[in-house]
């Protein structure tokens, strides 16, 4: 799952540094937290932080993917 923690930033004019400071943690541990697999908790200080609803942090599912459910293959729809 991807989060747009980064766009939302930019769209801000926050770095992530500013961003980590805010929150109280290293750039690196925010990254981290980011890129992994961040607990309700942090996303919501997070978004609290942006001043965004958790749900806006989401990136939202493409529209034109599909996803095996045996195989997890993705399969790309085309007109």
């Amino acid at each position: 799952m991807k989060f747009r923690v980064k766009e939302i930033c930019k769209a801000k004019g926050l770095l992530l540094e500013e961003l980590a400071t805010t929150l109280g943690i290293a750039r690196v541990n925010l990254t981290k937290t980011i890129n992994g697999n961040p607990t309700i908790e942090t996303l919501e200080r997070i978004a609290s932080a942006l001043g965004v609803p958790v749900t806006d942090l989401f990136e939202p599912p493409s529209t034109d993917v599909i996803t095996c459910p045996k195989c997890g293959t993705k399969f790309r729809m085309e007109d």
